[in-house]
């Protein structure tokens, strides 16, 4: 540890990242840490032990996205000395023949992904001489994403074998994390939570609020109106034998994979209408969960959207949808409503919230939807004091770019901007400046995204979490879905971890129980 710590530039490491690194320096590890813990530092940490030890091989990192790639290399210049080894990074820009002859040169390599399984999949180079392999967000490793095929090759190709999978959550269930173990060849399993011994000293103090809102009478009128229609919808795929459980929009989502991928095999026409019928019971749950969940105004786009693909003649079925009397009278009083300026009740209690706060704090509200936070930025920016921007990805009309993401990130950490309204992209991994209140305006029922969005508060200073739930809509269950995913995902990872900590066993023998 003493050579590891003349190396390190600046920082000391922590007891729990010193503990984690024991095991990552004897066995390939998953090391799963809530967001803001240090992941990357221990990635560095194990850098340094397997450089000394194996020199003149190189190790490569591996990072999801190209801003996650530009950040971890500014952490190893920042920790690393300037002639401790090349640092170098891969993304697309790069061109392959370019990347061929920097890979030659460079002793430390960080890239996307896609960039690494390209080149091997032409023999640009090979991963011979690649004494550490580290994969970032290691919970996308699974089924035939990148990560899979780069650690397959890695294991095939490696001279000096070591694997560092870092996540905040994998998941919550057991064949997700046993794949994620199998796929990076996974001997141990290093788990933190805030509530871990080692961890908990280093952590603030993070208040955590429930603020519950109701769902109005006349927001319940068309909720039931629109129910009814779906119900139709959904006796229909029940009649047509192709739905089998509750009509969830998860659910049919997989029924209508499962359609399509019937017609594909046999022309039916059975099957045909019950497709037109799975669409149509799909959009009608969408809208509901904009009606419960998000804004009014969010809601009333949406069913104009639908009239306008019907005006345009996308799809019989939507046509037919529109032409439903109980869908107009629906559409109709969301405009009436609209008209009187009435919103859901989050939009007011988020006002209620933001006019109480210090103005100097960073806050940031995630949402899963692009027009709900149109809505928010407007509606917030009117509060004296608030300056807020909106913050999402690249895909689509309104997306932005990645230079545009980088800007508001600057203006955040600088403070000319005071609240961040973003979508999922601000959940993971970016370098998004510590903030003194996190708000869910939507309880979501992903375990890993529910860490995720957490860990932006309570790191170096005292932090807050607050959840809008509108009673009696589906924010109610997904918020305590989340809460069994998340202690479900602590017992299997625990579960795992004893099942692999037996020192007796090889490394076959370790895959064979991970199935």
């Amino acid at each position: 540890m003493e050579e590891i710590k003349r190396f390190l530039k600046g920082i000391e490491p922590r007891e729990y990242q010193r503990e984690i690194f024991k095991t990552c320096k004897a066995k390939n590890c998953l090391v799963v840490l809530p967001t803001g813990l240090g992941k990357t530092l221990i990635a560095i940490m194990l850098t340094i032990e397997r450089m000394s030890k194996y020199p003149g091989e190189k190790v490569l990192m591996l990072a999801p996205t190209k801003p996650l790639v530009e950040q971890h290399k500014k952490a190893f210049e920042k920790y690393l000395p300037e002639l401790f080894g090349d640092i170098q990074l891969f993304t697309g820009k790069i061109k392959a023949e370019k990347r061929k002859e920097i890979w030659e040169k460079a002793d430390i390599i960080i890239s996307t992904p896609q960039c690494i399984a390209n080149d091997l999949k032409k023999n640009l180079y090979s991963l011979e001489d690649v004494c550490l392999l580290i994969e970032d967000e290691a919970h996308r490793c699974v089924k035939n994403y990148d990560y899979t095929y780069i650690a397959k090759r890695y294991n095939e190709q490696s001279k000096h074998k070591r694997i560092i999978g870092l996540t905040a959550s994998p998941g919550s269930e057991q064949k997700k994390i046993k794949e994620i173990c199998r796929n990076l060849l996974i001997e141990e399993v290093e788990l933190r939570t805030r509530e871990s011994k080692d961890v908990k000293q280093y952590l603030q103090e993070l208040e955590f609020e429930k603020i519950p809102v109701e769902f109005p009478r006349e927001f319940k009128e068309i909720k039931k109106l629109l129910e009814s229609i779906l119900n139709n919808y959904i006796h229909d795929l029940e009649n047509r034998k192709v739905l089998f459980a509750p009509p969830t929009k998860t659910e049919l989502l997989k029924v209508q994979k499962r359609i399509s991928n019937l017609l594909n095999e046999k022309w039916n026409w059975n099957y045909i209408h019950a497709l037109s019928s799975c669409a149509q019971a799909i959009r009608l749950q969408h809208a509901v969960e904009l009606l419960e969940t998000q804004s009014l105004e969010s809601f009333a786009k949406y069913l104009e959207k639908l009239f306008k693909q019907a005006r345009e003649g996308k799809s019989k079925g939507i046509k037919q949808l529109v032409s439903i009397p109980d869908f107009n009278k629906a559409y109709i009083l969301a405009k009436e409503l609209l008209l009187k300026n009435r919103e859901h009740p989050k939009i007011e209690k988020l006002k209620e919230i933001l006019e109480k706060k210090d103005k100097k704090d960073k806050i940031i509200i995630f949402t899963q939807f692009r027009d709900t936070i149109n809505k928010i930025v407007k509606e917030i920016n009117k509060i004296t004091g608030i300056k807020a921007k909106k913050f999402v990805g690249q895909a689509g009309e309104e997306g932005m770019k990645q230079q545009e993401q980088k800007k508001i990130i600057e203006e955040f950490a600088e403070g000319k901007i005071n609240v961040l309204c973003s979508t999922s992209i601000g959940e993971e991994g970016l370098d998004i400046p510590e903030v003194k209140t996190v708000i869910f305006y939507e309880p979501i029922p992903s375990a890993i995204r529910k860490i995720q969005r957490a860990g932006r508060t309570a790191r170096l200073n005292k932090g807050e979490l607050l959840i809008l739930i509108t009673k009696e809509t589906r924010d109610e269950a997904f918020y305590y879905v989340s809460k069994a995913r998340e202690r479900k995902m602590h017992k299997t990872i625990s579960r795992i971890k004893e099942d692999l900590s037996n020192k007796k066993m090889n490394t076959k023998e370790k895959q064979e129980i991970l199935g």
